[in-house]
Parts: structure tokens; C-alpha cells; sequence
């Protein structure tokens, strides 16, 4: 079956070495075939061409704290079919791209998200969720490996997380792509609720996974301790302009206000910010709700056709293997796995140990799926807290629950 030609959009500011990271993650994915459009500021572009495969990239400048004329302008360059989104402080699992899209076989599919897993490589962030008349969402109970297609209640959207969605180059084209108001928060929550309003069908895909480390940036510390709240404050301004009526402005925002403020002071007690910060941050919010007020709000027109033609990335078949390790000899058995990423492989390197430590999976700056943990610990957090186990039993049910998203054939 003929797959349709993909643009894969990363925006990048202020994060180089996670960019890096995220491009070789995007270099293993197994789809053909596809192209990477980098929308950065400098560091980001000189991260960009650092990269083995620099040439096979379209690298975009574009150095404005707003995540939406940035995602805007990869548009423009994008040129495949279906344009996919992806942050720099993620990565994605190698057969993402092929769960991702598969969905658009329907010709109802407008868009797909995936789910997005946390720092830990095992606890979800995000898994299928709606959004309300309000903006805000709730969570969707579906099947744990099957794609859904999904036409909202009138009202209501599907949810895409920024870090894992795709959609059909000419809807983003005919809806505007994403609106320039929103230049943080609220990006893709708006357009879905586009997409909803225009009976554009969502396809939700479990098994389309990329791992969200939450790096820092301007407004958010690496711990997710906000460092600034004007932005959010604006978005819900502009997006209560845009969706609610104005009779509900005020009740809302005092909700919002006070869910705020209920995460500043769960911040202050862990001894993350200090009694200052909480009165600091929430002027900050309300600074930005008044100038997301009066905000221009602006549909913004695309070119029908991409400004540079299709750059196809070199993508190949790698051979997909798995390393079962322990402790003892990791070291060693990790080093075999660095020379085989370096030869082409997908490796994952699978080192138990005889304990009960709950498990971690990293995609580690070498190329290598890492993922440690006790024999008897817990993959699965809502697993019971011991289960006795042999190892290989326990190796095969993780080479088993990885297995699909990894590209992993049946033994």
C-alpha cells in the first residue's frame, strides 16, 4: 500500500541540545515517505546542520516568541500530503509516523493524535481527551491500541497535543492553519475547535507514541514550575472572545484564576517557588487577560502550494532488535548497542535488575531506547506493586508492550 508523502514540522527556540535529540529520534522513524521542515531561532538552526543528515532537512529562521506563526510558517514550507507536528523536547517512537497516519486512509480524517508519554518513558502525560464549550477537557475513555474516528457533539472537539498530531495539508490551508493570537497555550486547542466546528472528522491513535520530556523554557522551569503566566492569561482572553459568550467571560475567568492560584500555592508548599512568586505570577496572569482582550485577532491566508518542493528524508529500513541486559553488564551490553545504532539499527537495551524498581525508558542522546528497572518492578503503574516474575518471562512481556510501536517483529 502506497503511503502518502508526510512533512514532519518541528519548532525549536531556545532548546539546541533537545532539538538534537528530537531530529535523531525523527531520523529512525520507519515511514517512506517523508520530510522534516525545523522552524528555529540561530542556536537552533546550527543545531539543525550539526546533524549527519543536515542536508536532507529544510531549515526555517524564525526567531518570535510565538509558537503559531512559527507552526505557520513550517506550513508553508511543508509539501507532503499530511503535515505532522512534533516538539523539540520530545521523540518519537520509530513507528509513529506509520501508526500517525494510517487513519487518513478514511477520506472523512482531517486529523490525528497519538498519545504522549511522560519523562518517566512509561507514565502517560496525555492519552485521548475532548474539549468542552468552555475550552476545557476532559478525558476520553477508548480502546488502548485501536485507532478511533471520532465527530464531536455540537459544541465540542477532539483534542490534539501539540507535541503529536497530524492533519491534511489543504484543511490546514482552508482553515488558516493556526491563529498568531494564540502565541502560547491554547495553539491547537483553537484549532480544533475549528476543525470540530467545520465536521472535520479526529482519528485518536494509542499506538502513534512519542516520549515528552517537558524541557524548560521562558515560561515554565524544567520541574514545570511556571516562571511566567501573561501568556496563558492572554489565550484564555482570546479564546473566550472567540468561542464563549460574553455573559461567561467572568465566571470562567475566576475559575481559571482560582485553579491558578490553587497550582502556584502546590508549587510554594513543595518549596519550589517562594511566597513572593505566587503574587508576582498571578499579575502576570492577569496582566496578560487584559491585553489578550484587546488582542488583534486575525485569520491569516496560506499559499495553495508549499514554497519549496518535496525534500524527502532518507529514510530506510533499520533492523529492529532488543539487548536484554542486567546490571552486571551493562557497560558492555550497552556499548554493543551504541555500534549497532551506528550501523543503522533500532536497539533497545532492556536491563533488569533483582529488585522491585518501578521501570524507566529513555531515547538517549547515542540513538539507544533505554529502559531500566527491577525484574519485579512496575512498567505498567497501574500494575500491583510486586508481581513474581522469571526474567525471561518479564524481558518478553516488555519486548511485548514496546513491540508494536518500536517496529519489533513476532518471535
Amino acid at each position: 500500500m502506497t503511503q502518502p508523502p508526510a512533512s514532519v514540522v518541528i519548532v525549536s527556540r531556545g532548546r539546541a541540545e533537545a532539538l538534537k535529540r528530537c531530529l535523531l529520534g525523527v531520523s529512525q522513524l520507519q515511514y517512506d515517505p517523508f520530510e522534516v521542515v525545523v522552524v528555529a531561532d540561530p542556536g537552533g538552526i546550527a543545531a539543525a546542520r550539526d546533524m549527519p543528515f543536515a542536508g536532507s532537512v529544510k531549515q526555517v529562521p524564525f526567531d518570535e516568541a510565538n509558537i503559531s506563526a512559527a507552526r505557520n510558517l513550517g506550513v508553508t514550507h511543508a509539501a507532503g500530503e499530511i503535515i505532522a507536528f512534533i516538539d523539540d523536547d520530545a521523540v518519537p517512537e520509530p513507528q509513529w509516523l506509520f501508526h500517525l497516519l494510517a487513519p487518513f486512509d478514511h477520506p472523512e480524517v482531517a486529523a490525528t493524535g497519538g498519545f504522549v508519554r511522560g519523562r518517566n518513558g512509561i507514565s502517560f502525560q496525555w492519552k485521548a481527551r475532548g474539549i468542552d464549550p468552555r475550552g476545557e477537557t476532559f478525558d476520553l475513555d477508548l480502546s488502548a491500541d485501536q485507532a478511533v474516528v471520532l465527530h464531536p457533539p455540537k459544541g465540542q472537539a477532539i483534542k490534539t497535543e501539540g507535541t503529536n498530531m497530524a492533519f491534511r495539508r489543504d484543511v490546514l490551508v482552508d482553515l488558516g492553519g493556526f491563529d498568531p493570537a494564540f502565541r502560547y497555550f491554547l495553539d491547537e486547542t483553537d484549532l480544533n475547535m475549528r476543525l470540530a466546528q467545520t465536521g472535520h472528522a479526529t482519528a485518536i491513535v494509542p499506538l502513534a507514541e512519542v516520549h515528552h520530556g517537558f524541557a524548560e523554557n521562558s515560561l515554565r522551569r524544567s520541574d514545570r514550575v511556571p516562571r511566567d503566566l501573561f501568556d496563558i492569561g492572554a489565550s484564555w482572553a482570546v479564546f473566550q472572545r472567540k468561542y464563549l459568550p460574553a455573559v461567561q467571560h467572568a465566571d470562567q475567568w475566576a475559575r481559571l484564576r482560582a485553579d491558578e492560584r490553587k497550582r502556584l500555592l502546590r508549587h510554594m508548599v513543595r518549596g519550589s517557588l517562594e511566597p513572593k512568586d505566587v503574587g508576582r505570577l498571578m499579575q502576570r496572569l492577569n496582566d496578560g487577560y487584559a491585553e489578550g482582550s484587546i488582542r488583534a485577532i486575525a485569520s491569516t491566508s496560506f499559499p495553495r502550494h508549499p514554497v519549496s518542493g518535496f525534500q524527502g528524508f532518507p529514510a530506510r529500513r533499520r533492523p529492529t532488535i532488543v539487548i536484554r541486559s542486567r546490571p552486571i553488564r551493562f557497560a558492555k551490553d550497552y556499548q554493543s548497542a551504541v555500534n549497532r545504532v551506528k550501523k543503522g539499527d533500532i536497539v533497545t537495551v532492556m536491563s533488569l535488575s533483582p529488585s522491585a524498581m518501578f521501570h524507566k525508558v529513555l531515547f538517549t542522546k547515542d540513538g539507544v531506547w533505554l529502559q531500566k528497572g527491577g525484574l519485579f518492578g512496575k512498567s505498567d503503574r497501574d500494575a500491583p506493586l510486586f508481581r513474581l516474575t522469571s526474567r525471561s518471562r518479564r524481558l518478553e512481556k516488555e519486548r511485548s508492550r514496546v513491540a508494536r510501536q518500536r517496529g519489533l517483529r513476532e518471535d
